[in-house]
C-alpha cells in the first residue's frame, strides 16, 4: 500500500498547517527555534523535514551539518532549492518506519509529529540511533482532544486522508520509554493551539553510550 504522504502536494499541506484553523506550521517553527537554542548542535537531523519549515532559524556559524530525511522525494527537491545556501545540508529518501537508517550520528536529532504518522517502532529507533553520546532528542507530539479529532479539517483531501494513518502517541508513556534507554527529560513545555489541540514538546540528553534495540 502507497504511503499517503506521497499523494499529499506540499503546497497544499504548508497551506493547511499555516490556515487560521489550524496554526501549526508557525508553531513546530518556534519550538524548533527553542529547541535550537537550549542544545546549540553543531549537527542536526531532522525526521520528516517536509518542506524544511524553520530551517531558517539555523545558525550557520554554529551548525555546520543539516541532514534532512523524509520519505517524499519532492519534498526533499523544496528543501534543496529553499535551502542550498545551509552548510553541510544532506537530504535523504527513506521511510523511517520501515527502514533502518545508518547515517553519521548528530548532536541533536529533531522530531516533530513524525511519530504519530509513522509510529514509535522502527521510527524511534532510528531516531534514538542518529544520536550522538550525550546528544540531544527534540520531539513534539500533538496532544490529545476532548473530541477525540486528530487531523484538523482541510479543504484539501489529501490532508483528509491522513487522518486514518495518525495515532496520538502519549507523552507521558515516550517520556517512560526513554527513561528506560538513559535518556533524560530536561525541557518540556506545552502549546495551546486553534479547535482545542495543543502540542507538547520535550528536549532529552541522550547518555553517553547508547544502542539500538
Amino acid at each position: 500500500m502507497s504511503n499517503p504522504w506521497l499523494a499529499v502536494p506540499l503546497s497544499e499541506y504548508e497551506q493547511h498547517m499555516s490556515s487560521v484553523e489550524v496554526q501549526q506550521l508557525g508553531a513546530l517553527s518556534d519550538l524548533f527555534a527553542e529547541a535550537i537554542g537550549c542544545c546549540h548542535p553543531f549537527s542536526i537531523a531532522v525526521l520528516g523535514i517536509a518542506g524544511g519549515n524553520g530551517l531558517d532559524h539555523i545558525d550557520s556559524s554554529i551548525t555546520v551539518r543539516v541532514v534532512g530525511l523524509d520519505l517524499n522525494p519532492l519534498y526533499l527537491d523544496a528543501v534543496r532549492q529553499r535551502y542550498s545556501h545551509l552548510p553541510g545540508l544532506e537530504l535523504h529518501c527513506v521511510d523511517l518506519s520501515e527502514r533502518h537508517v545508518e547515517l553519521q550520528p548528530v548532536q541533536l536529532v529533531h522530531a516533530a509529529l513524525i511519530f504519530e504518522h509513522a509510529g514509535a517502532d522502527c521510527c524511534l529507533e532510528n531516531a534514538i540511533s542518529m544520536i550522538v553520546p550525550g546528544g540531544n532528542l527534540s520531539v513534539v507530539l500533538q496532544l490529545p482532544t476532548e473530541s477525540g479529532q486528530t487531523v484538523g479539517a482541510s479543504q484539501f483531501s489529501s490532508i483528509q486522508n491522513l487522518k486514518h494513518h495518525f495515532c496520538v502517541i502519549s507523552s507521558a508513556w515516550l517520556c517512560e520509554s526513554l527513561a528506560g534507554r538513559g535518556f533524560r527529560l530536561i525541557h518540556q513545555t506545552t502549546r495551546a493551539l486553534p479547535a482545542g489541540k495543543g502540542f507538547w514538546a520535550g528536549i532529552f540528553s541522550a547518555p553517553e553510550a547508547h544502542h539500538r534495540k
